[in-house]
């Protein structure tokens, strides 16, 4: 397969810039998902699928809040009119180029950061993900364990 690009728009809600983002893959798609926990939750505060797929490119672009270490990356992502500053904080397993999974989320008033041990889960739980081969992944998707973000 040839290289696969997509690109997203996004406006800035305070300055109602436009900002585009892509995704460039040499092979095949970048595969972008949430657990079935964090899909709830973004379900339940309004997080969008077009925010998270901003978030990726943003991450594969070098623009993130912190690299945790172990392919996570701590993300701030803006929930409907509000800014990031206002948003949410995701916590998301990266193989750059590969898949994306979001797998923790949390509102920056309900609480300041994860903790060690959280942090430590996240790890694991992203690298059990990532040790899946196509078939588990598409199993775990077909089973509602993970929900592609479209």
């Amino acid at each position: 397969m040839g290289v696969v690009a997509k690109y997203f728009l996004t406006t800035m809600p305070r300055s109602g810039t436009i900002k585009i983002y892509g995704i460039v893959s040499g092979s095949s798609e970048m595969r972008i998902l949430k657990t079935k926990l964090f899909h709830k939750w973004a379900e339940e505060i309004g997080l969008e699928d077009a925010r998270l797929i901003a978030a990726v490119s943003e991450v594969q672009a070098g623009l993130c809040d912190a690299s945790l270490g172990g392919c996570i990356y701590k993300k701030r992502v803006s929930i409907k009119n509000q800014g990031k500053r206002d948003g949410v904080r995701t916590i998301i397993g990266l193989q750059m180029r590969e898949r994306a999974i979001f797998i923790y989320g949390y509102a920056k008033n309900k609480r300041d950061n994860i903790t060690q041990k959280e942090e430590e889960a996240l790890k694991a739980l992203a690298k059990f993900y990532f040790a899946y081969s196509e078939t588990q992944m598409a199993k775990a998707v077909q089973l509602g364990e993970l929900i592609k973000v479209q």
